[in-house]
């Protein structure tokens, strides 16, 4: 008996231990690229947090860590840059460098905080980024982003569509074009793969059926995916929503619906407009899209690879 007690808590302390070496994503912003209180909104969306009676959530992104190699990656930069980057060091109790950045798009949610690398802040070292051609080139040719270029800083890493990019013997990354509003550069997602998982990271992309690639096979594909769940419903806001083409959560959640519960349970939304209703603690939107097997993504939340 006393032998059996020692090998389970031995096995117990060894999952633990197994756990702890696993790369890990963790979420540090879920909003669209105006953050949540946008600005200039004084509706009762945006009303609590200016009171504080609900927390700021900053911008949509990402940080994907391996803890035993200590490397840490960024997928894209966003506006609130600073505070992300605390949260990540925080989290790991590690203030090294960043790895990498990747970048998704030329919208001013996803690249703007590459200004925190410039000599007026942080005055960083050739970080990496990784960015496909049109958004390289944008980059290199637009000030002031072309003075991080210039000056060293930054480092661009040109990468192409499903190029497989090695981090380490653990993890692979590897870029997606989707369909979006391309006005300075191509828009990607991100697969990123471990030795036993993969994920989907799909901030961005104006319809489900404009892509090439069925989202039903995408997540039977996959053990986490991340998308863009920008609106809730048709009729969000005020000007017509087909100038900011996205897929409404209903639509998703709609296109998705004769999956079996353990599949649509991968299936998180991040990227959240600030009048989307899943950012409201005590919506009835958000008790009925957890009911029907779908979930959101928090600021803070860690998810194991």
């Amino acid at each position: 008996m006393r032998l059996i007690l020692l090998i389970i808590v031995f096995s117990f302390f060894e999952s633990l231990i197994v756990s702890a070496q696993k790369p890990f994503i963790l979420i540090l912003g879920t909003a669209q690229d105006g953050g949540f209180p946008q600005a200039g909104c004084k509706k009762e969306c945006c009303r609590s947090v200016w009171e504080n009676k609900i927390p700021h959530q900053g911008v949509s992104s990402l940080a994907l860590v391996d803890p035993i190699s200590n490397e840490k990656w960024i997928f894209d930069a966003t506006p609130d840059f600073p505070e992300q980057l605390h949260l990540l060091n925080d989290y790991t109790k590690s203030a090294t460098p960043l790895d990498g950045i990747f970048l998704t798009h030329a919208h001013i949610g996803h690249y703007t905080g590459l200004m925190h690398l410039g000599r007026e802040v942080m005055g960083s070292g050739k970080m990496k980024v990784f960015a496909m051609p049109k958004m390289k080139d944008f980059l290199e040719n637009n000030g002031p982003w072309s003075q991080l270029v210039k000056i060293q800083n930054i480092e661009i890493q040109r990468i192409e569509e499903a190029e497989v990019i090695v981090l380490n013997e653990r993890l692979k990354v590897m870029p997606f074009r989707v369909p979006h509003r391309d006005e300075f550069s191509e828009t990607v997602g991100y697969k990123i793969m471990t030795k036993d998982k993969s994920m989907i990271f799909i901030p961005d992309i104006d319809k489900w059926q404009k892509w090439d690639k069925n989202l039903v096979d995408v997540v039977k594909e996959h053990d986490v995916l991340l998308l863009d769940g920008t609106f809730y419903k048709d009729g969000e806001i005020a000007r017509p929503m087909s100038e900011v083409p996205h897929p409404f959560i209903t639509e998703t959640v709609e296109l998705l619906s004769d999956l079996p519960k353990n599949e649509k349970n991968k299936v998180k939304f991040i990227h959240l407009n600030h009048t989307n209703p899943i950012l409201q603690p005590k919506s009835k939107e958000r008790m009925d899209l957890r009911l029907k097997g779908f979930a959101w993504v928090e600021t803070g939340q860690k998810i194991e690879l």
